[in-house]
């Protein structure tokens, strides 16, 4: 299956699909909303309810535009590359973890997005400075070598 007939597939068959669908692909979190499938010899992740991706993307929006000094990169808006997309979602992840930990929330990533969006002044006002140091200091699994 090309590229485009899979995405289009993939647009038919996820309702909702998961902002933090790498990192969750990645093992970097777990969430109870989150619905695994297989398309195409791939695994996608949808998620069960509307709501929920909302505030997800909305966190992921702010990972990404304040990510830019830690990845590097010399404008926020600029397409990230799929290895910069995996420091932003699992780092931010780790990072919220990390900050939400201290207030005594920790858990799945919708529990995580949740807690964030409750916290005083809302996701505007997280301190991202600390999280963007776990986005800075994520560093992927490496790959065995072959024999």
């Amino acid at each position: 299956m090309d590229e485009t007939a899979f995405r289009q597939a993939r647009k038919a068959a996820v309702a909702h699909p998961c902002p933090f669908e790498k990192a969750l692909l990645a093992g970097c979190g777990v969430c109870a909303l989150a619905q695994r499938r297989n398309l195409a010899e791939r695994e996608i992740v949808a998620c069960r309810t509307a709501a929920a991706p909302l505030d997800c993307a909305a966190v992921l929006g702010l990972l990404r535009r304040n990510a830019a000094f830690a990845l590097h990169l010399p404008h926020a808006e600029d397409r990230l590359t799929h290895a910069h997309d995996m420091k932003v979602q699992c780092g931010g992840l780790t990072g919220l973890r990390l900050l939400l930990a201290d207030a005594g929330e920790a858990g799945d990533l919708h529990e995580l997005v949740q807690a964030a969006v409750r916290q005083e002044g809302g996701l505007e006002a997280l301190p991202y400075s600390r999280i963007m140091q776990s986005v800075a200091a994520w560093q992927p699994r490496r790959r065995r070598r072959q024999p």
